[in-house]
């Protein structure tokens, strides 16, 4: 795959819940922003909004469950779903899922994420509120690598704001995903293909 030109680069999408984020960068591959193939987006969860939005798109979707599966079933029955659809990279929307290092290793600096704070403050869970909450002036969003960390790998791009201070954590939450997430995420995948192009691309 290394020299692969960028238009016959393969993404999927992994996404658990309403994928805002994931609509971005569906908009953004249908647009020709991003010059690569987004072939598929799965979710975990059956009825997820995330896939009728895929599907409104024209956009090929794939259900893999969780539900009653350990996750070295479930990641196997994932793997089978990407490797038979020869997917090169990943792209993580809220995917309500911990990867664990035996897949990880699989997909080594291949899997991007978003998380919704300057990292690397605040990772984990809750992250608008806890930026809330800890009363700052500045919150944004990063979009880094996955690695077997909680929210510990190279970050790749960042986006920021000015908290206003009269949200609350909730509006914070979605100043952050409106102002920033939909925006950076695109940008950075871009940059990323940007990293992957030949030297004579």
């Amino acid at each position: 795959m290394g020299t692969s030109a960028p238009e016959e680069i393969r993404f999927a999408i992994l996404a658990s819940g309403r994928g805002s984020n994931a609509e971005a960068l569906m908009e953004a591959f249908q647009s020709g922003f991003l010059p690569a193939r987004l072939v598929v987006v799965v979710s975990n969860i059956e009825g997820a909004p995330v896939l009728d939005k895929a599907a409104r798109r024209g956009i090929a979707t794939q259900l893999v469950p969780h539900k009653n599966l350990d996750r070295e079933q479930h990641e196997a029955a994932l793997l089978q779903v990407l490797v038979d659809r020869r997917i090169d990279h990943l792209l993580l929307c809220g995917y309500m899922r911990l990867l664990s290092p035996f897949f990880l290793a699989r997909w080594h600096g291949k899997i991007l994420n978003i998380h919704p704070a300057l990292l690397p403050d605040f990772p984990g869970l809750h992250a608008a509120q806890k930026q809330w909450e800890a009363g700052y002036k500045v919150a944004g969003a990063t979009v880094h690598f996955v690695d077997a960390g909680v929210d510990t790998g190279p970050s790749l791009l960042s986006g920021s704001l000015v908290v206003r201070g009269d949200e609350g954590a909730g509006g914070l939450a979605e100043r952050i995903l409106d102002e920033v997430e939909h925006v950076i995420y695109p940008r950075a995948v871009r940059l990323f293909l940007d990293r992957l192009r030949p030297p004579n691309g």
